[in-house]
């Protein structure tokens, strides 16, 4: 076989779609650790009118084959928040997949290219399902044990494929395994206690199920302020943020969402989420006609119940930033959350992404006994 018998073309028909869908459970049947993803989550987030993201945002799915047979899938999309906020020209390639074939994954990366290039971009970076704010990375180390919810899993071989395609590292972002029974060493909980007393304008309190509309806004306005200087940041919009608290509304537990207040000025938030992939990872992806009830009895009975959690979102107020002050909101929402987890039973907690770079977050993480157990890598390339 020739290389000229590879053809990539978009996705257009329904067919096209399940084609598209359907194409990682052919290549991760061998892996032991990988999770089929819900096959409806999967559609949700890329049907326009379900996802707020296609609000700002549009993209393009390719396919890639051989005489018939699927071979690799990627998409190509333009963030309109990003180009607004950082005016680079970049655009974003994700849901990459591929067999272990150069040409493949080559002809894979030209038409996303090709599709960014027409659309005026200069730049691409990935990847990314569909931005920064939602699944980011290509796994490259940590194989060997499965994805949290919303993290990416990848297959060895594809880091080959995107770097010797031209794609150059950009960062990588860092995932921490932490056990939530660590205990603090008891001089710092002795500073963090004095700490405390001292400032009686604090408060802290979980997530208001009867006030949930307000305490997302809240939290969105603590993530964009607190991570507005970081690599790659792009604002989450309230409609973003109620489309994830949805998607996983079924698990979300209002104890495991913490926020500080400094005189009743919303200071610091942390997020935890169980362990989605662990409660679905014998359904194969599907709901029907018994996954619904699995996962149903589950939740509710906390049975096949997730051993550990993730943190995906944490902020401190930018005025309280590389102050004692700040160390201390961080800790006492996250120690929040460490003890009701361990109410809960679930004693693991993945604290994810990291930046390699943010050498403030990774000490206070070490500090607690969390170690980096997975790298997932941005790369980009010139168009």
């Amino acid at each position: 076989m020739t290389d000229s018998e590879i053809i990539v073309r978009p996705v257009t028909s329904r067919a096209d779609r399940e084609a598209f869908f359907a194409l990682p459970a052919a290549l991760f049947s061998d892996d032991p650790v990988w999770v089929p993803p819900l096959q409806m989550m999967m559609r949700d987030q890329l049907n326009p009118k379900k996802n707020p993201w296609f609000t700002h945002g549009e993209a393009q799915l390719f396919l890639a084959e051989r005489r018939g047979a699927v071979l690799g899938r990627i998409s190509a999309q333009v963030d309109h928040s990003h180009l607004e906020h950082h005016k680079d020209g970049t655009g974003f390639f994700g849901f990459f997949d591929s067999v272990n074939e150069q040409p493949v994954a080559d002809a894979l990366f030209a038409a996303a290219s090709a599709w960014l290039k027409d659309k005026g971009l200069t730049r691409v970076r990935g990847p990314f399902n569909l931005n920064i704010n939602e699944e980011s990375g290509l796994l490259v180390e940590g194989f060997e044990s499965p994805p949290r919810v919303a993290m990416t899993h990848a297959l060895p071989y594809y880091q080959t494929l995107v770097e010797t395609a031209g794609f150059e590292k950009v960062r990588d972002l860092l995932a921490f395994l932490t056990p939530m029974d660590t205990a603090l060493p008891l001089k710092h909980m002795k500073i963090l206690q004095r700490s405390i007393d001292r400032n009686p304008g604090l408060t802290f309190r979980h997530l208001d199920p009867k006030n949930y509309d307000q305490d997302i806004r809240i939290l969105v306005d603590l993530f964009n302020a607190a991570w507005a200087e970081n690599w790659g940041f792009i604002p989450l919009t309230e409609a973003d943020a109620k489309h994830m608290a949805s998607e996983f509304k079924l698990i979300l537990i209002p104890e495991l969402v913490w926020f500080a207040f400094y005189e009743n000025e919303p200071a610091a938030m942390a997020v935890a989420l169980p362990d989605l992939n662990e409660m679905i990872r014998d359904l194969g992806g599907r709901l029907w006609p018994t996954g619904w009830a699995k996962l149903a009895w589950r939740v509710l009975t906390r049975r096949t119940w997730a051993s550990g959690t993730r943190v995906p979102l944490m902020g401190v107020a930018p005025r309280f930033k590389n102050k004692p002050l700040g160390s201390v909101l961080a800790l006492v929402v996250m120690g929040a959350i460490r003890r009701e987890s361990l109410k809960l039973n679930m004693p693991i907690c993945e604290m994810s992404w990291v930046l390699e770079d943010n050498t403030q977050t990774r000490h206070s993480l070490e500090t607690i006994g969390g170690q980096v157990y997975k790298t997932y890598r941005m790369y980009d390339k010139s168009l």
